[in-house]
């Protein structure tokens, strides 16, 4: 073992006789592991930040689908004559837990419209806001109904 001249090499013989040196120390430094964890870390944050983004997009979309959804529904009672126009608020019951609603009416104001100030009398302007107390989203949607005569 005296020829051997290196010393954390072993030695064994190939398959053809020739002697092949084998590490006696398998495995991973300390400095590839840590690189290793390094580069795994910075992965994952980022995954789970765009795992996050895409949760919050999701429910952001599932208020602007129903908020959409309940706000043509409340407009068209106004416009079928359902229900009267005037300010309020109340919630859509447990068909849609959490959402709210809250009217604003006012008269429409057409004074920077030449020739429409006939139509100033019985069109009202509606600002209907849609919200949701379990994650604090709010949208107004604003439209013009014009009460039939019989109604002012």
């Amino acid at each position: 073992m005296s020829r051997y001249r290196m010393i954390n090499k072993r030695y064994h013989q190939s398959e053809r006789g020739q002697e092949v040196g084998v590490d006696d120390y398998r495995g991973f430094t300390l400095l590839e592991v840590m690189i290793a964890l390094a580069i795994l870390a910075i992965a994952m944050t980022s995954l789970f930040g765009s795992q996050s983004q895409a949760l919050s997009l999701a429910i952001e979309a599932k208020f602007n689908g129903a908020a959409s959804f309940l706000a043509q529904e409340k407009l068209a009672e106004y416009e079928a004559g359902i229900v009267e126009i005037i300010s309020g608020e109340g919630d859509f019951g447990e068909g849609f837990p959490g959402f709210g609603w809250k009217t604003e009416v006012s008269d429409a104001e057409l004074d920077g419209f030449d020739g429409l100030a006939e139509l100033d009398r019985g069109l009202k302007r509606i600002d209907l806001t849609i919200s949701w107390e379990e994650e604090q989203f709010t949208e107004t949607f604003t439209e013009y109904v014009r009460i039939r005569k019989t109604e002012l």
